[in-house]
């Protein structure tokens, strides 16, 4: 190694060079490297003997040194003998035998020989949010997180996040931030841009490690995951001394703070710091942008200040790719990307062989020489850029001498349409382009291939990308050798090296789709199903290119079972519906309409133009309009009023959301990316409403007459093409001439001009037109001397405007008057518009309030001021006073302003509305503001008026505003004595708290108030109520803001129930339901029983009764009629329910198919428990041995005579086990149910199952699981397995174990599948918990373990648990599908018609009414409908539908009886 020092500098002395100064390199070659991970010492000697190489590559290294050996050995005699001839070339330069022996093996990077500390030269080819995509050497891939960029940059980042959590804290470097949102990536790096970073991890294939890039489809960020890089300047300037600070060298540096007069950057050496000067600052006009703390940015050193601490330094990007380094220190202070001194000592067939800097053995590979130009020579000075060091000992770098890498530009070629110009190869090859011809330049054995796409265009095709079949390793004679013609087609780029990634797999060639980009909106395309699960359907497009079907895209119906139609494997065809590139995803759509439309596609609004006619899918349904869907997610809104002709009562039910529908498009504002589509004007062959946004009401337009008719002109505007109207009479009127004379005058053509917009409809595309009206000078000469005493209110002025203010326009009647006009004085209805006049137009108004001492007017243009004679109609009322609004008004305004918490509507002179966000829409709408803007009307009704402060409440939705109104009934509305509806609002200890009805207010009925009875019979009462349940109760005391109120039924009289009945809701009559009225009911209501069950079916499977759940719970106390007093012993009870610890009714979750107790057993309890007739108190008072029959028992003994009395009461013996359970004694109490069980005869089992639930009911509160287990299953063999299964569920549930009372209801499934009863039962626990989704899954999983006899029966017991529970408009999916498929099965219309009834929809019913009625049935079956129709309409409808049901009866009849005839 001296002896090649001494020849380089005298060589180099010779061709008089510059010497180069290297400072004490015998004390540098000893010192590690900063970008070499271990000491010379292990790099020389590894420890263990390991290696980083695979298996494959330490065989083709061992084969290549065989290789260079051979050549050696065998070649030195050769050579030697001709040495003698060539020892001093022109060039001086001696080429002895041993040159090869001293040339540098050229080696290409790869994953293997990275390493972390290792300083590289790379290039950003992508720049994401939370990192950079960069392009290494040799076809490799990394990337930079974004806390590696700057040390500064981080810090930012993180004041960001503590900011952000509320928990910043002041910082000495934050204080230099201007503010703490840091730029982002994209605002400091650009695409292209070349970087010096340092390796800082290699992650394994594989491996999750590397997670800062996401779950990205890119195939780049793929690539990049494995090697991390760091941008830091301390760690990428490692090693740099302060003495090569010298002009021209060039480093990277970030930015530390923001000075008066420059910058103050962090070049990451120590003692120094740079100083970039503003006039110093020269950034490209493409990134001209503040200079953020933590921004990188690529200097070139100018000077160093005399006391070594500043460095100066310039961002001239020309000055940074052109200066290069002569001289250097040490090896270390050679950075990456540097420009150097370079001489070519050999020429290998792979490359160079260069000396760096005077001394350093460097090298360059093939595709990093130049392409075009001379061939170069041995002894020729070049200047390369360093790409990597990658050997330390002897210091070794790579190198770059090609063109892109010199410069730091993009690689670019010459255009062939202008060949002065040049583009890149981006441009020139875009990504998908098909090759038909490439040269094979050179095979890289276990890499892959060089080709020549043109000349000076490269192209690299990785050895996997060959062929289709698996290609080990290739050979110089294989079918790729070199000057071999294949076809290839671009698959992405290596941007650093400059060439082209190809692939010549004829698969890769043929693929329809490359990338995301390449699909179309709109293009129906075949592909095969990859999977199917509940978010959509999964279809392969095209090699790795893959679309969704979303669930309500399937079909243009809904598919109950999609598994059916879409199995994985098979072919689909679908239309593109959406495309997002940034998120890799296509959206597809298999209805059947889209597929087969032939109308054009509309994706882009700027496509988008009136009378445009497509296809849409509805998106979302609301009240007043529809939300439609085109292609790539564009969306539309329908209103009401131009979704059809008919008049719609729910929309929902007639467009459901994804149903294809035709729209043609009425209006586009681009600014505000709004549509306004038709479905009315689509259908048939309806014009096209015009565009007439190009005018506003009162422009001076001008057009010529198109057509004359009887009473209007056509007028086409000029230019806009315009269709308008113009009154003959108003024109008559102009030209002062009779009408009769104007019609002969008048041509078609006549051109008019001085026309003012009147009126105008973009809803029906009409404009009206009238004769700007001529300056009366007479008027203004009695206006100059009209005073303001000679005005009065109702006279009609003239004026000008002058200006607009806030909320008025300001007119000028004479120089000393003025008056203002509001907008709610513009028109008697405010369709017609509330704009205000323009600015400097006259017009009539009539005076309707004086203000003498300020001079000032109110004026007002209604017709209704001005023509008080006159007998149009008001639409909108004038309000002048806050008295002349009353609660439940129906009033329109004009929104003033829009506040966060809601809006503020002008409805009258100095009078606004408030209504709060509540009060804005009957749904929940997230992004409420943009629906409404400043002067729009609005329509609502008045929900409260206060005169003392002026303020008016107002709700803009939809709905009756008495039933929902809280403050019709006030606490001065109520008196002592007073007989109120109201119902259970909460349940205490005490007692219960009631909602009056009407009303915002509560009363308490303390547990004494409950019952005449004290004692039990009051525990029992407070039991009976739950939340929610209907009550009449009887105020018994107001005390300020506190009303005490009674519940006692002696407080009442049948009177009151009988009223109520008529003023309280109405429990509906439901088929299947039998009557218990004492009235005899008739054959024919005796027919009206209907039940849906199969009549060979289980006994448990018959559905008991279904009504809805507030009626279930509804126990009024007061409609209790006195019982009778029996006396006859205590009879067994019936228990439905679980057990509870009080003397309460049982109860099993509110269930409304459980067996019933029988009308005896309830009724006696209740003679038991409350004890409240006047009769019982009329009884012989002294008379104790009757007492001992009647009292609560107190003790062991009383419980005891009463049990010898009836002994197969469970009744009695479930109170004997709760008196010991008060009393602690568990075990006792066990012991009693289980001698209840010995006791009662065997004959009686619902008693014996009573007691089994109060033993179940036990255990489940104070034994343990084990004995809960063994109780259980003695209980299942004892009674009836599967009405044991359910209780225990039942008790589960009762009892907040939701758990386990789900996997009870589970085990039930499992051993009782066959019972329709048990997937109801199950289907009702999970509605009441609000699981839903679950709810809905039994449906089909009882499908499949039931008979088919049973099928109709569940799907009609899941539709009444849906109207019940869930959601009403599936239940009435479920009914829709069953009465379709079994329309004669006038049960289930029955049952229908009830769900409908307690959702009081009565237009719903009225159709179901007319559709069951159109079937043949008979007259008896046609006379149940008609009558429960009949009693429908007087209970929910109106006395229109009651006389259309007796109407449509007699046309029913009528027909029938000519039917028979």
């Amino acid at each position: 190694m001296p002896a090649q020092k001494g020849s380089m500098e005298n060589e180099s002395t010779k061709n008089g060079s510059k010497k180069l100064k290297i400072a004490d390199f015998k004390h540098e070659k000893h010192t590690p490297s900063s970008g070499a991970t271990l000491p010379a010492e292990d790099i020389d000697f590894p420890r263990g003997g390991g290696t980083s190489f695979t298996p494959l590559e330490v065989k083709t290294i061992r084969a290549e040194a065989v290789k260079e050996a051979n050549v050696e050995l065998f070649e030195d005699a050769h050579v030697a003998k001709k040495s003698k001839k060539r020892k001093r070339g022109s060039d001086g330069h001696a080429h002895l035998a041993g040159e090869s022996a001293n040339r540098v093996r050229i080696e290409h990077l790869n994953y293997k020989r990275l390493s972390v500390g290792m300083k590289i030269f790379g290039q950003i080819v992508g720049i994401l949010p939370l990192q950079l995509l960069v392009s290494l050497p040799n076809q490799l891939s990394a990337h930079v997180p974004i806390t590696n960029i700057s040390s500064q940059f981080t810090t930012a980042l993180e004041q960001m996040d503590n900011i952000s959590e509320g928990s910043g804290a002041d910082d000495e470097e934050g204080a230099t931030l201007s503010n703490f949102d840091t730029p982002d990536l994209s605002d400091i790096f650009r695409v292209g841009q070349y970087v010096r970073a340092v390796v800082s991890a290699i992650h394994t294939p594989g491996s999750s490690q590397a997670s800062s890039l996401g779950k990205s489809r890119d195939e780049a960020s793929k690539a990049s995951r494995r090697v991390e890089l760091s941008l830091v300047p301390e760690r990428v300037n490692a090693g740099v001394q302060k003495s090569d600070l010298k002009n021209g060298f060039t480093m990277t540096a970030a930015v530390k703070s923001v000075e008066d007069h420059g910058h103050i950057l962090d070049l990451g050496i120590s003692g120094v710091e740079g100083f970039l000067a503003c006039k110093d600052t020269k950034m490209p006009p493409s990134r001209n942008i503040a200079l953020d703390v933590g921004r990188l940015l690529d200097v070139s050193v100018t000077n160093l200040s005399a006391n070594g601490r500043t460095c100066n330094v310039t961002t001239d990007q020309a000055l940074f790719s052109s200066s290069y380094v002569t001289e250097i220190s040490s090896v270390t202070s050679v950075l990456p990307g540097a420009l150097v001194q370079s001489l070519i000592t050999a020429i290998h067939p792979t490359g160079l062989n260069l000396q760096v800097l005077g001394f350093f053995e460097g090298t360059v590979d093939q595709v990093h020489l130049k392409r075009e130009g001379k061939a170069y020579q041995v002894g020729k000075k070049v200047r390369a850029r360093i790409l990597y060091e990658y050997s330390s000992s002897p210091p070794r770098f790579a190198l770059a001498l090609v063109d892109h890498l010199t410069n730091l530009s993009a690689p670019c070629i010459k255009s062939k349409e202008v060949p002065a110009q040049t583009k890149s190869i981006q441009e020139a090859f875009p990504l998908g382009t098909i090759i038909e011809s490439t040269k094979v330049l050179r095979v890289e054995t276990e890499r892959g291939v060089i080709v020549e796409v043109q000349p000076g265009v490269e192209g690299f095709v990785h050895i996997s990308h060959l062929s289709e079949d698996h290609v080990p390793s290739l050979s110089s004679t294989g079918p790729w050798k070199a000057g071999t013609l294949h076809r290839a087609r671009v698959t992405g780029y290596f941007s650093f090296d400059g060439l082209l990634q190809l692939s010549l797999k004829p698969s890769i060639i043929e693929q329809k789709f490359l990338q995301v980009s390449d699909v179309d909106v709109g293009e129906v395309i075949k592909g095969t199903i990859k999977k199917l699960n509940d978010s959509g359907l999964f279809v392969s497009l095209s090699g790795s290119i893959d679309g969704v079907v979303w669930p309500n895209h399937y079909a243009d119906i809904t598919l109950k079972h999609p598994e059916k139609r879409f199995k994985s494997g098979a072919s689909i065809k679908c239309k593109v519906l959406a495309v997002d590139v940034y998120r890799k995803r296509i959206s597809l759509t298999a209805k059947k309409t889209l597929l087969d439309s032939n109308l054009p596609i509309l994706s882009k609004i700027d496509d988008a133009k009136p009378g445009f006619v497509t296809h849409a899918v509805i998106f979302k349904v609301y009240d007043n309009h529809l939300l439609i869907e085109f292609y790539n997610n564009l969306k539309a809104i329908v209103p009401a009023k131009e979704i059809s002709d008919i008049p719609i009562n729910k929309l929902s039910d007639s467009f459901p959301i994804g149903r294809v529908v035709r729209t043609r498009i009425i209006s586009v504002d681009s600014e505000q990316g709004r549509i306004v589509a038709s479905i009315r004007q689509a259908i048939g062959n309806k014009d096209p409403v015009s565009d007439i946004s190009a005018v506003e009401i009162g422009n001076i337009v001008k057009g010529f007459i198109s057509e004359i008719h009887k009473d209007n002109a056509l007028i086409i505007l000029q230019p806009t093409q315009i269709r308008a109207l113009l009154s003959l009479k108003n024109l008559a009127n102009f030209r002062q001439i009779s009408l009769s004379e104007l019609l002969v005058k008048l041509k078609v053509g006549d051109e008019l001009d001085e026309l003012v917009v009147v009126t105008r409809n973009p809803d029906k595309g009409v404009v009206i037109v009238a004769n700007t009206p001529k300056p009366k000078k007479v008027l203004l000469l009695k206006g100059s001397s009209m005073s303001i005493d000679s005005l009065k209110v109702g006279q009609i002025v003239g004026g000008r405007v002058t200006r607009h203010i806030c909320h008025s326009a300001l007119i000028k009647v004479t120089s000393q008057i003025g008056g203002t006009l509001h907008p709610t004085d513009i028109s008697d209805d405010y369709d017609t518009g509330l704009v205000l006049p323009p600015v400097d137009s006259v017009l009539k108004a009539a005076i309707i309030d004086i203000d003498r001492t300020k001079n000032q007017l109110r004026l007002s243009t209604r017709h209704s001021k001005m023509y008080p004679e006159a007998t149009k109609k008001i639409v909108d009322q004038e309000i002048i006073q806050i008295s002349d609004i009353h609660v439940g008004d129906t009033v329109r305004g004009l929104i003033k302003s829009v506040a966060d918490h809601g809006l503020f509507v002008t409805i009258g002179r100095d009078i606004d509305a408030r209504v709060q966000i509540r009060e804005l829409f009957d749904d929940f709408v997230e992004d409420w503001k943009a629906r409404f803007q400043a002067k729009q009307i609005v329509k609502g009704l008045i929900l409260s008026v206060d005169l003392q402060t002026r303020k008016v409440e107002m709700t803009l939705k939809s709905g009756d505003l008495s039933a929902r109104n809280g403050s019709c009934v006030g606490l001065a509305d109520l008196k002592v004595g007073q007989k109120v509806d109201g119902f259970v609002k909460r349940i205490e200890n005490y007692g219960l708290f009631i909602n009056i009805d009407h009303s915002k207010l509560n009363g308490l009925c303390h547990k004494s108030q409950l019952s005449d009875s004290q004692g039990a019979g009051v525990s029992f009462a407070l039991s009976s109520f739950h939340e929610g349940d209907r009550v009449k109760a009887v105020i018994i005391g107001i005390d300020k803001a506190r009303i005490s109120l009674s519940l006692k039924p002696s407080l009442f009289n049948e009177e009151d129930f009988e009223e109520g009945a008529h003023t309280n809701e109405p429990i509906p009559e439901l088929s299947g339901v039998a009557k218990n009225d004492n009235v005899e009911t008739s054959d024919d209501n005796a027919n009206e029983e209907v039940d849906i069950s199969d009549s060979k079916g289980e006994g448990d499977d018959v559905m008991d009764v279904d009504i809805d759940q507030a009626l279930v719970h509804s126990r009024v106390v007061s409609a209790q009629k006195p019982p009778v007093v029996s006396k006859t012993p205590i009879p067994s009870l019936a228990l439905s329910g679980g057990f509870q610890w009080s003397f309460g009714e049982q109860q099993l979750g509110d269930d409304c198919y459980v067996e019933s107790p029988s009308s005896e057993s309830d009724l006696e309890g209740d003679e038991y428990g409350k004890r409240k007739t006047k009769r019982r108190r009329k009884a012989i008072e002294h008379d104790l041995t009757a007492d001992m029959h009647t009292k609560a028992p107190e003790s062991n003994a009383d419980f005891e005579r009463l049990l010898l009395g009836s002994p197969n009461s469970s009744y009695l013996w479930i109170q004997y086990m709760s008196f010991q359970l008060q009393l602690s004694e568990v075990e006792k109490s066990r012991e009693i149910g289980r001698r209840a069980i010995k006791t009662i005869n065997f004959r009686e089992e619902q008693e014996k199952l009573n007691v089994w639930i109060a033993l179940l009911n036990l255990e489940n509160v104070y034994g343990t699981l084990e004995s809960l287990e063994t109780t259980f299953k003695q209980a299942a063999r004892a009674n009836d397995s599967k009405t044991i299964h359910l209780r225990l569920a039942s008790i589960f549930d009762q009892s907040d174990k939701l758990e386990k009372a789900e996997e009870q209801f589970n085990r039930t499934c499992k051993k009782f599948g066959q019972s329709s009863k048990v997937w109801t039962l199950f289907s009702e626990y999970y509605l009441k918990k609000g699981n839903t989704e679950e709810s809905r899954k039994l449906l089909p999983r009882s499908l499949l373990s039931l008979d088919k006899r049973k099928h109709l029966k569940t799907i009609s017991r899941f539709a009444q648990l849906e109207y019940k529970y869930g959601d009403p408009e599936r239940g009435r999916t479920l009914f829709e599908g069953i009465v379709d498929s079994h329309p004669k099965r006038w049960d289930l219309w029955s049952i229908y018609m009830d769900m409908e009834g307690v959702q009081k929809n009565i237009q719903g019913l009225r159709n179901l009414f007319e559709r069951v009625l159109t079937l043949h049935m008979t007259s008896h079956k046609a006379k149940s409908f008609f009558k429960k129709w009949l009693e429908l309409e007087k209970r929910i409808g109106d006395e229109d539908g009651v006389a259309d049901v007796k109407t449509k009866a007699v046309e029913w009849t009528r027909r029938a009886s000519n039917a028979q005839q």
